[in-house]
């Protein structure tokens, strides 16, 4: 291993917010983010986030672009440690971390899983609940139905059928609420 692979690999998990952006933008490959953006889907400090893209970028695992004022950030597949990287933050995130950073990008408000995932995770389907509308594609989900072997069952709601059907105790919504689960994101 050379010296340079040696100090990239040393530095580079030494942050919890190089994570991660890790995560987003391994997980996002094809989108391009700015700093603010991605400061927000990940609920961190704007400058931690900024100091971080800027060593990823001299790491050579991002590329940048700047269009009129705003500078965009994106996972430089052409990196010799892109597939690495990828594979290791999948691994390392799970099926529910890789859903987490999936969902980020979208305007989900609430997401969950139930079902028997929730009871052993060597259950074959994975059951997702959504609240909210996802205003960017999921296509994501083929992929981490592919890198973890499992098929990922989608229920999605908008926000209003879900607040009708809460405040009309709908049967099935109640069961499925007070069932176990692991929350992906927001609250119920």
């Amino acid at each position: 291993m050379t010296k340079q692979a040696r100090d990239t690999l040393k530095s580079l998990f030494s942050s919890s917010i190089r994570a991660d952006v890790l995560a987003l933008l391994l997980n996002n490959a094809d989108e391009k983010f700015y700093v603010r953006e991605i400061a927000t889907l990940l609920r961190k400090n704007p400058s931690g986030v900024k100091r971080e893209l800027d060593n990823l970028e001299k790491m050579g695992i991002l590329t940048s672009k700047r269009v009129a004022n705003l500078k965009y950030f994106q996972a430089d597949k052409k990196s010799a440690f892109f597939s690495e990287l990828k594979s290791i933050i999948a691994k390392s995130l799970g099926v529910t971390g890789a859903l987490k950073a999936l969902l980020k990008n979208t305007s989900v408000k609430t997401a969950f899983i139930f079902g028997p995932y929730v009871e052993s995770e060597e259950a074959e389907t994975v059951n997702v609940f959504i609240i909210g509308a996802a205003s960017r594609s999921l296509d994501g989900i083929k992929d981490i139905e592919e890198r973890f072997m499992k098929k990922i069952s989608l229920v999605t709601m908008d926000e209003n059928e879900f607040k009708a059907k809460k405040e009309s105790n709908d049967a099935d919504l109640e069961k499925l609420l007070s069932g176990e689960k692991i929350i992906l994101m927001g609250k119920l």
